[in-house]
C-alpha cells in the first residue's frame, strides 16, 4: 500500500548533493574511499570509541562481532526475545544458539533479572554462553549499569546493539559507547540515513582488524590474492557513506524533532501506556510507541489509520514465537507477549507535520474514547 503519512521515511538534510558529488567527481565509487573514512571518523568522534568500520548493513556488523568474539557452532549467545530477527540471525548464521530473554515491563528492554537467572540456569546445564547482545529497541537504552555488571561478573562480552539508538544517551554515555562491541545501522528508515549500511565499532584493536579483515573477502595484505579465512563481501560504498556523512550534520536536529513528536502524542494519550526512559536514559525516540487498552481497541485503530492512507506498526512479534527460531530455549515473563498483543508503533518521522500529527491524534481518540 501507498501511504500518505508513512511510520518514518527517509529524509533528506539538503547537503546530500554536494557529498555525493564530491565523491562522484573523485571518481572514488568502490567499496574504499575518503568518505568512508570521514563517515567511519565522524562516528569514532561522536561515540568516543578507537575504531569504526562501515559496513553495508548493521546485520553484517553484528555478524562480524560474533566472527570476531570467536563464535563457533553451538555456542550460546543471549539476545531480547522482544527484538527484530536481524539482531539474531547472525547468530544462526554462526550455527551457534540463541537464548531469548523476556523484557522489563517499562523500558520494554531485556530484564536484567531475567538476563542473571538465563545465564545461571545455561551454565547450570554446562552450556557455553559466549556472548550477550543487548538492543536498544525503539531507541531506547538499555540499563547498561545492571547489564554490564552482570556480564562482567560472568566475563560475558556485550555487543550493543544499537541499530536504532544513534544520538541516545545512558548516563551521559553516548549510545554506541557500552560493551565490547557495537553496532549501528543506516537502513531507510532510521534516524539517519545511507539509504542502507551499518557500522561496528569497538576499542578493541583485535576486534577491529579481525572484523575489517572477514568484511573484505578476507584478503591478506600480501601483494597477490590470499585467504586464511572465510571472508564476506561486507563493506560499505563510498557513494552510501557520502550520503551518511551529509545525514549526520542533522542528527541532532533530528533527535529534538523526533522527541516533540512522542512528547505530544503522550501529551494526548494520557490514558496509554508509554515506553519508560531508565533512570539517567535519554531515547532518540525513533519511533513513538504506545499500549493500548486491549488487543482489539489496538486493532480498531491500526485498520482505522491505514484506511486513511496512515501508516502504523505492530510492535515487535518476540522471537520466541517466529516459527523459524521457536525451537531455541527462552527464559519468559510475559511481558513481550504482552507487548505485541497491545502495542503500535505511530508516525514519527521529523518531517511529520503537527497537521499531520493532529489527524493521527483526532482518528485514534475517535477510537479510544
Amino acid at each position: 500500500m501507498s501511504y500518505r503519512i508513512w511510520i518514518s521515511p527517509p529524509e533528506l538534510s539538503g547537503d546530500e548533493g554536494q557529498y555525493i558529488s564530491e565523491a562522484l567527481s573523485s571518481n572514488w565509487i568502490a567499496t574504499v574511499g575518503p568518505q568512508v573514512e570521514q563517515f567511519e571518523d565522524r562516528l569514532r568522534l561522536l561515540t568516543g570509541r578507537k575504531f569504526c568500520l562501515a559496513v553495508n548493513s548493521a546485520t553484517s556488523a553484528i555478524h562480524l562481532a560474533l566472527l570476531a568474539l570467536n563464535l563457533s557452532e553451538g555456542d550460546e549467545v543471549l539476545c531480547p526475545t522482544f527484538t527484530f530477527a536481524a539482531s539474531v540471525f547472525p547468530v544462526v548464521y554462526c550455527k551457534a544458539i540463541p537464548v531469548f530473554i523476556d523484557s522489563e515491563a517499562g523500558t520494554w528492554n531485556i530484564s536484567p533479572i531475567l538476563l542473571e537467572k538465563a545465564i545461571e540456569d545455561r551454565l547450570a546445564l554446562g552450556k557455553k554462553v559466549k556472548a550477550l547482545i543487548a538492543v536498544n529497541i525503539y531507541g531506547n537504552p538499555v540499563n547498561y549499569k545492571a547489564i554490564l555488571a552482570i556480564a562482567s561478573q560472568y566475563n560475558i562480552p556485550v555487543i550493543e546493539d544499537a541499530a536504532e539508538s544513534l544520538g541516545a544517551q545512558y548516563e551521559s554515555k553516548p549510545s554506541g559507547s557500552f560493551g565490547k562491541i557495537a553496532i549501528f545501522s543506516f537502513n531507510g528508515n532510521k534516524i539517519i540515513t545511507a539509504s542502507s549500511g551499518g557500522a561496528l565499532l569497538t576499542d578493541d584493536e583485535t576486534v577491529y582488524k579481525k572484523a575489517k579483515l572477514l568484511s573484505a573477502q578476507a584478503i591478506e595484505e600480501e601483494g597477490f590474492y590470499l585467504h586464511k579465512h572465510i571472508g564476506y563481501n561486507y563493506r560499505m560504498s563510498n557513494i552510501l557513506a557520502a550520503l551518511g556523512l551529509s545525514q549526520i550534520e542533522v542528527l541532532q536536529k533530528r533527535i529534538n524533532r523526533r522527541r516533540a513528536i512522542f512528547d505530544r502524542y503522550a501529551h494526548n494519550f494520557r490514558e496509554f501506556t508509554i515506553q519508560e526512559e531508565e533512570k539517567n536514559a535519554f531515547s532518540n525516540r525513533w519511533l513513538s510507541s504506545f499500549l493500548f487498552e486491549s488487543m482489539p481497541m489496538r486493532n480498531r485503530i491500526y485498520a482505522c489509520l491505514k484506511e486513511k492512507g496512515i501508516e502504523s506498526r505492530f510492535l515487535m512479534n518476540p522471537m520466541h514465537l517466529q516459527p523459524a527460531l521457536k525451537h531455541f530455549p527462552a527464559i519468559l515473563s510475559g511481558v513481550s507477549e504482552g507487548l505485541f498483543s497491545r502495542g503500535l508503533c505511530l508516525p514519527s518521522g521529523a518531517s511529520l507535520s503537527e497537521e499531520e500529527q493532529n489527524e493521527i491524534i483526532a482518528v485514534i481518540n475517535a477510537i479510544s474514547k
